[in-house]
């Protein structure tokens, strides 16, 4: 059975749905009170896998998302 990177489908997927928003991960970072270092990291396939549950959820109210969709596999 194939291991699944969860962390590989979820930035993917914040990524995806902040681009079909038409927004910034500047933008993103200003609407959920994180850094533009901090998003710029959860995006990013090289910085380790360190975001939790309630980060998930911040985002997915700022990009008015399903956090379920965060979980789509796509990677």
């Amino acid at each position: 059975m194939k291991r699944v990177d969860i962390y590989c489908i979820i930035r993917h997927n914040i990524k995806k749905y902040r681009i079909l928003n038409n927004m910034t991960q500047a933008q993103l970072a200003e609407k959920t009170n994180l850094s533009h270092d901090y998003i710029r990291q959860i995006e990013s396939d090289k910085v380790a896998n360190t975001f939790s549950i309630q980060t998930l959820y911040e985002i997915s109210l700022a990009l008015n998302t399903d956090p379920g969709l965060f979980f789509k596999e796509e990677c």
